[in-house]
């Protein structure tokens, strides 16, 4: 009968271990939204002659691809996507962060099994027997003592303390994972990005070169004009400033292509004197002219940003249940055996045997509202994850619909660019050769030159905004992570049912 009492607390602590204190988590519900936008999509985008100007059709519930980037059909792009990928440092921090936050919570679970610990403490010892009873039963007061034991703790997870921080843990690295894969949507996209803008540059300093051509061919006329006494020298000053200002704007463009290049390089994990090989033009790119729109319901699945919130608040779910469960008794189970002689060979001896078991039941009865106080900041702290998840899918909902918007009004402006491009070329066209006539004045000539000019610039502009505007969409839907080669098979859940952290298994280069 000596160990009842410990037997009844070892039998209630095991009964007791099947319930949890605290809220179970539940999934926020999707969105109950039909669309993204105020006014229904066009069936088709307007068009345009020329590099980015093919019309694009939104095609709802058709999925995007992992490595969505391909859709531009540019070999040069996928290189440098890839070469990313390997290379870029902060996605290999954001993948150690990742393994950081899952090793501490398999850490935590090891709270589940009890603690067994071996010791032993050889001691050369004297009593001071003149004083003290001797310490040994032969009376002698130097001798040598070995003690060794096998000790055991256990605390029976009674009211699901350590399953609630297992899953607070468990949700911070589901956090982390979806954080990983912000950091791949992010690097991808920017590396897309850059590689659009530098396109950009390189169009921007063709058609700068360009003008600067037809300027310097035109104040080469002048100069032969006013020779001959057919113009005043004020026309010839007048065309030299409208040439000298166009070649001004090249180094301007030169220094923005150089830092772009750096900024390639750095994406790429390189240092900029080893800048990349690959070059990037609009032509080299095709835009996609079938785009896919996710479904309302489906995009809080998709979007990393809205997956991470989520599981932010499952954690803060977690830890009401933590918070609770310390204010309730705590259980703790020890054992201990060993054996102590004045010789090693007999420890285990009969007679040189200790052993003990025992079981504490600790109640916090008062600490100054303490407790209390953790309970309702980790309601709190509820309340607040609750609010940013509802922000974080406010917004990113706003950038679906904004690059919605944008992909419509785009395509018009391209369009009525181009028509204005055709016209004040040809206007220029006219102003040449009127002046070659005479029937022309020279600041009539200088407006069509500057109209075209403009207009020119503002062409590039517009083509290149109808490629960031189709990455802009791939980026806002998700960027496609559920449909990775690089995610395990089988724990791939854009659906959100899967409950285990996901490792991707991308190479990182070190």
């Amino acid at each position: 009968m000596r160990f009842s009492l410990i037997t009844v607390v070892i039998a209630i602590a095991t009964y007791l271990q099947g319930c949890a204190v605290g809220p179970d988590f539940l999934r926020p519900k999707p969105p109950e939204v039909d669309g993204y936008t105020s006014s229904p999509l066009p069936g088709e985008t307007a068009s345009a002659t020329g590099a980015g100007g093919a019309p694009q059709r939104i095609v709802l519930g058709l999925d995007l691809p992992g490595q969505w980037w391909i859709l531009f059909r540019s070999p040069q792009l996928n290189s440098l996507v890839e070469s990313a990928l390997l290379k870029n440092p902060d996605l290999t921090a954001a993948h150690a962060a990742l393994r950081q936050a899952m090793e501490n919570s398999y850490a935590q679970r090891g709270f589940f099994f009890p603690t067994i610990q071996a010791s032993a403490a050889p001691t050369r010892q004297r009593n001071a027997v003149g004083t003290l009873a001797p310490a040994l039963a032969s009376g002698e007061a130097v001798y040598n003592l070995y003690t060794a034991q096998v000790s055991v703790s256990y605390v029976p997870d009674v009211f699901g303390l350590n399953r609630r921080q297992v899953e607070t843990l468990e949700a911070l690295a589901e956090v982390q994972r979806f954080q990983v894969e912000a950091a791949y949507l992010s690097l991808t996209s920017n590396v897309v990005s850059a590689a659009i803008q530098e396109a950009l540059l390189r169009a921007q300093l063709d058609a700068t070169e360009y003008i600067s051509n037809i300027q310097r061919e035109q104040l080469r006329v002048a100069q032969v004009r006013f020779e001959q006494g057919d113009i005043a020298r004020s026309e010839v000053v007048a065309q030299e400033a409208q040439y000298a200002q166009t070649l001004a704007a090249v180094p301007v463009l030169r220094k923005q292509l150089a830092q772009q290049r750096n900024l390639l390089a750095a994406l790429s994990g390189r240092f900029p004197s080893d800048e990349p090989a690959e070059r990037f033009d609009l032509q080299s790119l095709e835009l996609p002219q079938e785009l896919p729109l996710s479904l309302p319901s489906k995009l809080v699945e998709q979007r990393p940003d809205v997956r991470a919130a989520e599981a932010q608040l499952h954690a803060a779910s977690a830890s009401i249940g933590v918070a609770i469960a310390n204010m309730l008794p705590q259980t703790t189970l020890t054992a201990a055996k060993g054996g102590v002689a004045t010789e090693i060979g007999q420890m285990f001896q009969s007679g040189n045997i200790f052993w003990s078991l025992g079981a504490n039941i600790a109640q916090t009865l008062f600490a100054g509202g303490t407790l209390v106080h953790r309970k309702r900041a980790a309601e709190a702290a509820f309340d607040q994850a609750a609010a940013q998840y509802k922000s974080t899918v406010l917004t990113a909902f706003r950038n679906v619909s904004d690059t919605l918007s944008a992909l419509q009004f785009d395509a018009d402006a391209l369009q009525a660019q181009a028509t204005a491009e055709a016209a004040t070329k040809k206007s220029l066209d006219f102003a040449i050769a009127g002046r070659k006539l005479g029937a022309t004045s020279y600041l009539e000539l200088l407006s069509a030159q500057q109209a075209y000019q403009q207009s020119v610039l503002n062409l590039v502009q517009a083509r290149a905004n109808r490629y960031q505007d189709t990455a802009a969409l791939f980026q806002a839907l998700g960027g496609g992570w559920w449909n990775r080669r690089d995610i395990q098979a089988g724990n791939s859940d854009a659906a959100g049912t899967s409950t285990n952290a996901l490792i991707p298994t991308w190479k990182i280069g070190k």
